[in-house]
């Protein structure tokens, strides 16, 4: 299953992020992929689509990261995966 994590940065700032990450990495669990991200031109937020099949690992992988981002999550499908569920109705 692939999410959208969509990422705000406590306090406005993203400089806590952007040191610890080079020091520990992604920090996430065994199972959860890493697939592409984006940040907002103001780098104010960040989008991560991340992939796994137990959404546990999601939560797993955010504890590890809460005391500097919040977090929202949003199951989210490919456009062929979209056009194979709309299927009989296109």
């Amino acid at each position: 299953m692939l999410y959208m994590i969509i990422e705000s940065f406590k306090n406005g700032d993203p400089v806590p992020v952007y040191r610890r990450f080079p020091d520990r990495g992604r920090l996430a669990p065994d199972g959860l992929t890493y697939v592409s991200s984006w940040v907002t031109a103001d780098i104010a937020k960040c989008y991560q689509l991340m992939e796994c099949e137990n959404r546990d690992l999601l939560g797993q992988w955010m504890a590890n990261w809460n005391d500097l981002v919040d977090f929202q999550v949003v199951p989210v499908i490919t456009s062929a995966q979209a056009v194979e569920r709309l299927g009989s109705r296109l």
